[in-house]
C-alpha cells in the first residue's frame, strides 16, 4: 500500500484512525498500469456504518472482480477528521491506494437513507469536487447515485451526474463500457452522460426538466430532447443463484455496527405491507439456492474467520429453505460456536424449534414487528398477523426459554385514533404476561421478562400505497407519544416493560426529504453550508437549521409533510418505473382506509405489475 495520506501526527490526534488507514482483511489492490476504469465506492456517513453494508461489500466484489477496474472506498470523515482536512487543506481520500478521491472516474455514492443527503456533499466538498454536476470540468469524476433513497432522486438532482436504479449487478458493466468506449474515442464528458441516459436503469437530471403549478404541486416532468427516455426502468437480477456473491468479504479492524457475516438469502417480500418502501421496489420475491447458500456460507465464514453469520432479506421468515439452511449451519458450525442472526422475524411464521435450535448456539433477545397495538390498524397497514399470532408466538420463544423481547410499533399511521395508540401499551403488557401465564414460576429462576417496545413515527414514502398520506405533524406525534408513555407506567407489567420512541424532529425532515422535489436541492445545500452535517446522529442534528434553511429557499416543510395528496397528483419520483404500477399502489390506499386486507403474493397475485419482470415468486403463479 502507498504511503498513507494522513501523517501520524494527524492520525494519533483524531479519534479510531483505523477508520482512515485501509489495508483490513480482504481488501483489494491492484497494479494501476493495468486498470481502465477507478472507481471509488462512498457510503456517505461514518466507517463503522458503511461498512456493515451489505451493498457496499456486493458492489466492492463485483466490480473489482473485473480486471480493468479497481474499486476503492471512502466514508464520512468524523467531524474530527473533517476539521483537519479543511485546516490542512488535505484532499479527500480512498482507503486503499490513499489516492485523493477526485483523481477518479467515478465516484459512487450510496444512498441509504434521506439523513444522509448533508453528508453527501462534505464527501463532494471534501474531495474537491464542484457540488454542481454543470460546474464540473472533464477531468471530476462521475458522480453516481444508487440505493433505496436513489428511488427518490430529485432533491439530490444537481449534486449528481447519474443514478442507478435498481440492483447493481445488471447494468453496471454496459456503463463501464459505454465510459472506457467514449473516453477511447475522446467523447467528453456531456457525450458520456448522453450516452448513459440510454443504458437500463440510468438516470441522467440534467437531461430532464420540471415546472411547477401554482399551489407548488408538480406540474410537468419531461426529458429536454426527443431521444432520451421518459422512463427509467428499475433494474432487476432474475436469478440470485447466478450472480455474484463476496466470498471475500472486507473484515474491518475496528467493531462496526453489524459486526457479522451477512449471507443474504433473498431479495423482495411477499406480504404488501402498505407503509414499507422496500417491500414495493424490491419486488418481486427471489431465493437464492439452498446449495449457493452453503457454498458462500463456507467460503464467507472461511475467508474471514467471523463467530457469527446473518441470514439477511426483508422477511427471512418467508425464506422457504430457512428450516433446512438453518440445520445445517448449526450442526456444521456448532463446534466452532459460530452463531446464527436472524434479522426481525414474523411471529406467525417462527416455529420453536427453530428457536430453539438457534438459541442452543447462543442466547439473544427476539425481535418482532407487530407495527400496530389493534387489529384495526394492522389490517390498515396490511401486516398480516392477528393478536393470537402474536401471543401464540410468544408464548412458544418463552417456553423456548427466551425471556427477551423486542417489539417494533409506528405512531401516526393513516386513520389512527388515541384507542389505537393506546392498543400498543395493552398488547405489550399482553406479552408480559404471557411470560407469566407460559412460564412456571419455579422454572423463571427470578428472571423477569424484559419487553421493550420502540416506537417510530410514520413516514410516508414514495412507491407506497400510503405515498399519499399526511403525516401527524410534531405536536401530535409528542402528544401520542406522551400518551402512550404514560399508559406504559400504568400497566400491570410495567416492571417488565420499556417504551422508547424516535425524535419528532427527525421524522418531520426525513419526511419532507422523502417527498420532495427537485427545489429541495437548495434547501440541502444550505443546511450543509451553514453546518449540518451527521443528521442521523442525535448530537450533531439541528433542526432549527434546516428550519431556515427551507424559509431562505422559500419552501414549506408543512407543505411536503401535512397534506394528503390527490389521486392524479404527479409525483417527483413517477417517472422511474419500479414495475410496481401506480394505479395498484392507489387501490391499495383506498383498501387500507378501509381497513381491507390484501392477501400475500403466496396465496394470490393481487396484479400489482411486478410479474412483468418475469422472475421470482411471479414467474410461479
Amino acid at each position: 500500500m502507498k504511503k498513507l495520506s494522513l501523517p501520524d501526527t494527524l492520525l494519533l490526534s483524531i479519534e479510531k484512525p483505523e477508520r482512515y488507514i485501509g489495508n483490513e482483511v480482504n481488501a483489494v489492490h491492484k497494479d494501476l498500469s493495468q486498470i481502465e476504469v477507478r472507481f471509488c465506492m462512498c457510503f456517505p456517513d461514518v466507517y463503522e456504518i458503511g461498512m456493515s453494508h451489505l451493498g457496499l461489500q456486493i458492489l466492492y466484489d463485483l466490480f473489482n472482480k473485473r480486471e480493468d477496474t479497481w474499486c476503492e472506498r471512502v466514508f464520512s470523515p468524523w467531524m474530527d477528521l473533517d476539521k483537519l482536512l479543511r485546516e490542512k487543506d488535505i484532499p479527500l481520500f480512498a482507503l486503499e491506494s490513499q489516492d485523493p478521491v477526485k483523481d477518479f472516474d467515478f465516484l459512487g455514492i450510496t444512498l441509504q437513507y434521506e439523513m444522509c443527503y448533508t453528508n453527501v456533499l462534505q464527501i463532494l466538498d471534501l474531495s474537491q469536487i464542484p457540488l454542481h454536476s454543470d460546474e464540473r470540468c472533464e477531468n471530476d469524476p462521475i458522480v453516481i447515485g444508487g440505493g433505496p433513497a436513489a428511488f427518490n432522486p430529485e432533491p439530490l438532482h444537481c449534486f449528481f451526474d447519474l443514478f442507478y436504479i435498481g440492483e447493481g449487478e445488471v447494468s453496471y458493466g454496459e456503463l463501464l463500457s459505454v465510459y472506457k468506449e467514449n473516453r477511447r474515442n475522446k467523447g467528453t464528458r456531456a457525450d458520456f452522460l448522453r450516452k448513459a441516459a440510454f443504458v437500463p436503469g440510468i438516470y441522467v437530471p440534467s437531461l430532464y426538466e420540471a415546472s411547477y403549478n401554482e399551489d407548488g404541486t408538480l406540474k410537468d416532468f419531461r426529458p429536454l430532447y426527443p431521444d432520451v427516455p421518459e422512463k427509467v426502468r428499475k433494474q432487476v437480477v432474475p436469478d440470485l443463484s447466478y450472480v455474484n456473491y463476496p466470498e471475500k468479504p472486507l473484515i474491518p479492524f475496528i467493531k462496526v455496527t453489524q459486526d457479522r457475516a451477512v449471507l443474504e438469502v433473498m431479495r423482495g417480500c411477499i406480504r404488501g405491507c402498505r407503509f414499507c418502501q422496500a417491500g414495493q421496489v424490491y419486488k418481486p420475491k427471489r431465493e437464492r439456492s439452498l446449495a449457493f447458500l452453503k457454498d458462500r456460507a463456507e467460503k464467507i465464514l472461511s475467508s474471514g474467520g467471523q463467530d457469527e453469520i446473518s441470514l439477511s432479506s426483508l422477511s427471512t421468515s418467508d425464506f422457504s429453505s430457512l428450516k433446512e439452511l438453518t440445520d445445517w449451519l448449526i450442526e456444521k458450525y456448532r463446534s466452532c460456536f459460530v452463531n446464527i442472526s436472524l434479522p426481525s422475524l414474523r411471529i406467525d411464521a417462527f416455529s420453536l424449534d427453530l428457536m430453539e435450535k438457534v438459541q442452543d448456539v447462543k442466547k439473544s433477545s427476539l425481535t418482532f414487528a407487530p407495527e400496530a397495538g389493534s387489529q384495526r390498524m394492522r389490517d390498515v397497514i396490511n401486516k398480516g398477523i392477528d393478536r393470537e399470532d402474536i401471543l401464540r408466538g410468544s408464548a412458544e420463544a418463552f417456553k423456548g426459554g427466551w425471556n427477551k423481547v423486542k417489539l417494533y410499533f409506528m405512531l401516526g399511521l393513516p386513520t389512527e385514533t388515541d384507542e389505537d395508540v393506546l392498543a400498543i401499551a395493552e398488547l405489550s403488557d399482553a406479552v408480559a404476561m404471557c411470560y407469566y401465564d407460559t412460564v412456571p414460576k419455579e422454572k423463571r429462576k427470578g428472571i423477569r421478562v424484559q419487553v421493550t417496545s420502540s416506537a417510530s413515527f410514520f413516514i410516508p414514502k414514495p412507491f407506497t400505497p400510503f405515498q399519499w398520506a399526511k403525516m401527524d405533524g410534531e405536536k401530535e406525534f409528542r402528544r401520542k407519544a406522551y400518551m402512550l408513555k404514560e399508559a406504559f407506567e400504568k400497566t400491570l407489567n410495567h416492571r417488565s416493560l420499556k417504551f422508547q420512541y424516535h425524535e419528532t424532529e427527525l421524522s418531520m425532515l426525513e419526511g419532507a426529504l422523502a417527498r420532495g422535489d427537485r427545489r429541495q436541492s437548495a434547501v440541502i445545500e444550505k443546511a450543509y453550508k451553514n453546518g449540518s452535517m451527521f443528521d442521523a446522529w442525535s448530537e450533531h442534528f439541528s433542526y432549527e437549521n434546516w428550519l431556515k434553511a427551507f424559509a431562505e429557499s422559500g419552501l414549506n416543510m408543512d407543505f411536503y409533510c401535512l397534506r394528503e395528496r390527490g389521486k392524479d397528483e404527479l409525483f417527483p419520483w413517477d417517472f422511474i418505473d419500479i414495475g410496481v404500477q401506480k394505479d395498484y399502489l392507489y387501490r391499495e390506499w383506498e383498501k387500507g382506509l378501509s381497513a381491507a386486507v390484501t392477501p400475500n403474493c403466496s396465496e394470490k397475485c393481487s396484479l400489482c405489475g411486478a410479474r412483468s419482470y418475469g422472475c421470482g415468486i411471479c414467474n410461479r403463479l
